[in-house]
């Protein structure tokens, strides 16, 4: 018997290529086939199941996660699957494990910054996994302070060696992943100090456990932090505590790429330029970006699904009751987030790009890009991260009382995912990073050096500070250049007016300070504005399939009204729109989720998520959500027996009025 699909009359309302849709998520046909053929592979696999996963307790869990990641590497080697297979592999397994950071932190590092004999010497064992690296650079008492790590690497030329300790308690790394309980290495980073000269802070290859028996080394104290935020969710991730009494490593496990310590003790400046860093940072940062995309894509997903399936109120002479996704109060709250997906994808896809081209310019040794860089990847990397933790957190509130069961799939979804807004810098730290950028940019604009590439517009500051928006009709706010104007005007007058405002303190450092939080909305109005620009590019490129360029046309323009509502009060107090105006915005953007609403089901289809990633029963492809909640409730193992335990020893005294009280 064919299984019923409850969303089949939903999808036979899509006005587009749902098939083509795919492929421009997934950024290429070659991207899409190896994806949907792995995602399939994993969900088949038994031993990847996890539907218990947040029932297990913390052992159980982590025997768990070794069991999948020891499993994962036996597929990878069985079917001989590609860097980019293997990778999709350990995506779509779903799990937080030790290898998120052997393969995302450790070995990149040693790529950007060991130099060629660390690299032949290091990566062949790290890529064959007969070493599992982690990345310790977070400290009990400092985290986003890198300049502030407390643990030493000081150079003794007796021995030719480093001796690696941890001088306080603070200086205790803390929170790398793989750390606790599984990495044989760590890339440590620690102040270089050489005959009592602090150098600043360096990293080192250093070996915590046997290769023959996993206990640790001499001189190393090591285990996990404990339990964290959620069920299941992250703490199948061995986030470890680390400490360091005078551990000896030798001289060439400092990584040279960059700076390096002679035999004499004389510390150097390589000729590889010190920017090559930057490289590493880009990759790691243009990966969560890619990864908000994707866990964002994955709440909107469920709660699309699910808000077609529900219905509440509105039946007519006892016909069906009306469904949940066609009130316009669920449609403002959830269509900007799936529009918001596709931005994060599209913008996610340019940095990958920009990846690319930063590494060739650090090649060449062109720095030029850099800061822009630099302030481009922190600000998206703020951006995209904050908004998924809170639009999972959205989804959830719009899938109603369902959306808080564990079956539901949001709540570990949301546990998973926000360590995101602190981990790789944090959110509102790296905004300010951010700021710094735009306060330099503007007072550079009188001396004739151009902004380039995401600041290029502040070349036209002068035109965008008195420029007014030309809007008459709602549907002027269709225009993308319309569109890019007024969020160009936005981003340089509230840069411009933090810049002004600055100057009226006699110490900048006192006015970055008082004007932090100005400065951070000045910086989000920037960052916007760059996934705005590059959507529109998006929509620039020729996109095959029918109707898929005019759905995306639609989600594009959703996401910057929506912003525009979120923020008009930026837009209206700098001068860039009038009151007026905004109002004729917000009834494009009602008119907007009209046309979205019966391309929803298919626009999520498009993701192209299996129910075995996805995890949810609120949203399975089928839509048969009330039959699988019922039997997934008795699952739960209180349900294993009828009557619980506990009941003769305190439920049935209270019914009998057996209870014992005690005299005083």
């Amino acid at each position: 018997m064919e299984a019923l699909d409850y969303h089949a009359e939903e999808r036979r309302k899509a006005e587009f290529d749902v098939e083509e849709m795919k492929i421009v998520w997934a950024g290429s046909r070659q991207a899409y086939e190896i994806s949907d053929r792995v995602a399939r592979l994993v969900a088949s696999d038994p031993v990847f199941r996890k539907d218990n996963r947040t029932m297990l307790s913390r052992k159980d869990l982590f025997k768990d996660t070794l069991r999948k990641a020891a499993h994962a590497w036996k597929r990878i080697i069985e079917l001989r699957l590609s860097e980019e297979e293997a990778s999709k592999l350990r995506f779509f397994v779903d799990q937080p494990v030790f290898t998120d950071l052997h393969w995302g932190m450790f070995i990149p590092a040693i790529k950007g910054q060991g130099n060629e004999e660390q690299q032949q010497k290091w990566l062949p064992m790290a890529y064959k996994m007969q070493i599992i690296g982690c990345y310790a650079q977070t400290e009990l008492g400092h985290g986003s302070n890198v300049q502030g790590l407390e643990t030493t690497a000081t150079f003794d030329p007796e021995t030719d060696e480093f001796v690696i300790h941890s001088p306080t308690l603070t200086s205790s790394k803390w929170w790398p992943g793989g750390l606790g309980k599984v990495s044989t290495h760590a890339l440590v980073y620690a102040r270089l100090i050489t005959d009592g000269q602090d150098h600043g802070v360096h990293g080192f290859i250093v070996q915590l456990r046997s290769l023959d028996d996993h206990l640790p080394l001499p001189g190393i104290t090591v285990g996990d932090i404990g339990m964290k935020f959620g069920s299941g969710a992250y703490n199948s991730m061995d986030n470890g505590v680390l400490r360091f009494d005078h551990v000896r490593i030798p001289r060439d496990q400092m990584l040279m790429g960059v700076s390096q310590v002679t035999r004499e003790g004389k510390f150097m400046q390589s000729d590889v330029p010190r920017q090559l860093v930057y490289g590493t940072m880009v990759y790691v940062r243009q990966k969560i970006v890619a990864d908000a995309s994707c866990a964002l894509s994955r709440a909107v997903c469920i709660a699309t699904r699910y808000s077609a399936v529900r219905r509440q109120f509105g039946s007519h002479n006892g016909g069906p009751e009306t469904q949940v996704i066609d009130y316009k109060t669920q449609q403002s709250r959830l269509f900007p987030l799936l529009a918001s997906a596709y931005a994060f994808r599209f913008v996610g896809e340019w940095l990958k790009w920009l990846y690319t081209d930063v590494t060739r310019r650090l090649e060449a040794n062109d720095f030029s890009t850099l800061p822009e860089v630099h302030a481009c990847t922190a600000g998206l990397k703020s951006v995209t991260t904050s908004a998924t933790a809170d639009a999972i957190e959205e989804c959830r509130k719009l899938c109603g009382g369902h959306g808080y069961l564990s079956s539901s799939g949001l709540p570990e979804l949301f546990a998973v995912y926000v360590p995101a807004c602190t981990y790789e810098g944090d959110n509102v730290v790296l905004l300010l990073q951010v700021s710094r950028f735009l306060m330099k940019t503007v007072s550079q604009l009188g001396s004739g050096k151009k902004p380039v590439g995401t600041i290029a517009y502040m070349g036209r500051s002068e035109h965008l500070l008195q420029c007014r928006c030309e809007v008459e009709r709602a549907e002027d706010w269709l225009k993308p250049n319309v569109i890019l104007d007024a969020f160009e005007a936005r981003a340089a007058r509230m840069s411009v007016t933090c810049a002004k405002n600055l100057n009226n303190f006699p110490n900048q450092e006192e006015g970055f300070a008082q004007l932090a939080t100005d400065l951070a909305e000045a910086a989000v109005a920037h960052v916007q504005l760059i996934i705005v620009s590059k959507f529109i590019e998006k929509l620039h490129q020729d996109i095959p399939g029918k109707g898929v360029k005019r759905q995306l046309e639609i989600l594009f323009n959703v996401y910057a009204l929506s912003l525009l509502h979120k923020h008009l009060g930026d837009f209206v107090t700098s001068g860039c729109i009038t009151p007026k105006q905004g109002a004729l915005a917000n009834e494009q953007l009602r008119l907007l989720y009209s046309q979205v609403r019966p391309n929803a089901i298919a626009l999520v289809d498009a993701f192209n998520y299996t129910d075995h990633y996805l995890g949810s029963v609120l949203g399975r492809y089928d839509g048969n959500v009330y039959p699988k909640l019922y039997e997934e409730a008795w699952k739960d193992p209180l349900n294993e027996t009828v009557v619980p335990d506990g009941y003769h020893d305190y439920i049935r005294p209270i019914l009998k009025q057996h209870i014992r009280v005690a005299r005083l």
